[in-house]
């Protein structure tokens, strides 16, 4: 699989995929959940990410929704499916492979999963707020969870 995420096209498909057909794209008004609201100056991007993360630490629920344009809605559809499931320190991982990649520097591309389709996003400097606003709400959360245990 690692060299089909080499292909451009197939990039783009994953990319196109998951800004049509978004996962986890539903706000829940249930107990326990957090949030924030992230908003960009230089695009449409005005989202919010919502986590559930159980006293254990684990990564119950991530979802978002808001106006975002392709790029951001893509990878933070990406970043939810990552995130789901996952302890504190794999997400922290997950995260930080993620700017990794993002700022040009070494990355575990098998770590990033489908994440990596946003390997060349570091040649449009305008797109990196974007591929990385979701990932950004994401990290505050788990921040705001580590300061209060």
């Amino acid at each position: 699989m690692s060299s089909m995420l080499d292909d451009p096209m197939i990039l783009r498909q994953i990319i196109m995929d998951h800004y049509q057909y978004p996962h986890n794209h539903q706000l829940t008004e249930e107990a326990g959940y957090h949030q924030v609201h992230m908003a960009s100056e230089s695009c449409i991007d005005d989202i919010t990410v919502q986590s559930k993360i159980n006293p254990n630490g684990n990564i119950e629920d991530v979802r978002f929704d808001g106006v975002a344009c392709t790029i951001s809605t893509s990878s933070t559809s990406i970043m939810t499916e990552l995130l789901k499931g996952k302890s504190i320190d794999e997400a922290k991982a997950i995260i930080a492979d993620y700017f990794a990649m993002i700022e040009e520097q070494n990355y575990d591309p098998e770590l990033l999963q489908e994440a990596i389709a946003f390997k060349n996003v570091s040649k449009q400097a305008n797109r990196i707020k974007c591929a990385t606003i979701g990932w950004k709400a994401m990290q505050e959360m788990i921040e705001e969870w580590e300061k209060n245990q």
